[in-house]
């Protein structure tokens, strides 16, 4: 935590050439960049006085850009302490994954009612596949997350689109924290199976996709949360 302070306190360092701004748009896609990374880990609380030295500007375009960011849940008002990087906790996991499979498995209804193409998703899974295990896991997940919003796309409703992209950015949020097993080549093969397999179509496709966003995506958070607090436990 100490280095998220550190980072969140900095005036001068800034990250993915993101240059000083005053926009509340940039100061919340700075930040949210650096939640993707990591940088900023849970508990981190993050003041308007810090900020506003950090992108050089005044307190109304940082609060802005942290409620921009609290609206779409990757950080959270705390009484008596401001604005925080929130905990990823079992209870989190599961209300985002069963929002994400609602959004998800209604699109893939739609986008096969509809006859619509996967070319899309299998794009998507290619740029999964160029990835290696020494890839940097901010761009795993974001590759990861292309997939799934791809077939989200294929559905053709824009206002799911829209809901299932603030889904995304804090399940990836979330996975910056907690890291899975899955490397990027293991996520490839998985990935593409499941392109195959929404190819054949009906049931076999919304089942597939089920069993992925189940065991890949909440069982694959859960267990890597567990880990994380049992080697929290044995340092304590």
């Amino acid at each position: 935590m100490v280095a998220g302070r550190a980072f969140a306190e900095s005036s001068d360092e800034l990250r993915d050439g993101v240059e000083a701004s005053s926009t509340p748009e940039s100061i919340a896609h700075a930040l949210r960049n650096d939640l993707l990374e990591g940088v900023l880990e849970p508990g981190t609380r993050l003041t308007e006085e810090a900020l506003s030295a950090r992108f050089r500007c005044g307190r109304h375009s940082v609060r802005s850009g942290l409620q921009a960011l609290v609206s779409e849940g990757l950080l959270e008002h705390q009484r008596n302490k401001g604005i925080v990087v929130p905990a990823v906790t079992a209870e989190r996991i599961d209300d985002m994954c069963s929002y994400r499979s609602v959004l998800e498995l209604g699109a893939l209804r739609l986008a096969l009612t509809q006859g619509s193409d996967f070319s899309a998703v299998s794009e998507a899974v290619d740029r999964l596949e160029s990835l290696t295990a020494e890839t940097p896991w901010r761009h795993v997940v974001e590759a990861h997350s292309a997939v799934h919003t791809k077939i989200v796309e294929a559905g053709g409703n824009a206002r799911v689109v829209a809901a299932h992209r603030a889904c995304q950015n804090e399940l990836n949020c979330m996975l910056a924290t907690i890291r899975s097993d899955f490397s990027a080549p293991r996520l490839a093969m998985v990935h593409r199976h499941l392109v195959d397999q929404l190819r054949v179509g009906g049931e076999v496709a919304l089942r597939a996709l089920e069993d992925d966003l189940e065991l890949g995506g909440r069982a694959a958070m859960h267990l890597a949360l567990r880990r994380q607090r049992g080697v929290a436990a044995h340092i304590w």
